[in-house]
């Protein structure tokens, strides 16, 4: 048999201190940042993946509102500003911002710039010599035989 184990000591989160933690459940899911600071950090992602990795990039057309809410402000007759949620990941780190109507044309003309600034570790696409390609395209295609119909059987009289 083995020893007993030794009595735990409280944590800070299960002593009847008074200092409740700020932090959310889930250590993951941050605040959405300010859109010139997700442009700052999709960069950082960006050179940090040039040599090797991949960095995702998602847009999506949300309200930030529960379906409840929508309903609500849809049968009072209100209007829903809806935002452009854009996620971006590298497999590592999570970044997240909401880009409103009036930024939506001038974020997406720096985001551009990003995007064209780190395009360089793409890999180019092997093109066929211009000569081969055309001489297979004059070569004649092998006919096809066509299936033939079954015959009748012929008469004899």
């Amino acid at each position: 048999m083995s020893p007993p184990a030794p009595p735990r000591k409280p944590s800070a989160a299960t002593s009847s201190s008074s200092v409740t933690a700020t932090t959310s459940p889930n250590p993951s899911i941050k605040a959405p940042l300010h859109p010139d600071s997700f442009l700052n950090e999709l960069t950082a992602m960006f050179e940090r993946s040039t040599e090797k990795g991949s960095v995702w990039v998602t847009f999506k057309r949300s309200s930030l509102k529960m379906k409840v809410q929508i309903n609500k402000m849809k049968s009072a007759g209100e209007s829903i500003e809806y935002k452009c949620l854009v996620r971006a990941t590298d497999g590592k780190k999570k970044i997240t911002t909401t880009v409103g109507v009036k930024d939506h044309q001038r974020f997406q003309a720096s985001y551009a710039t990003v995007l064209k600034a780190h395009m360089t570790a793409l890999k180019k696409r092997e093109r066929k010599d211009r000569k081969k390609a055309a001489d297979v395209d004059k070569k004649p295609a092998p006919k096809k035989k066509k299936p033939s119909a079954p015959k009748a059987p012929k008469e004899n009289s």
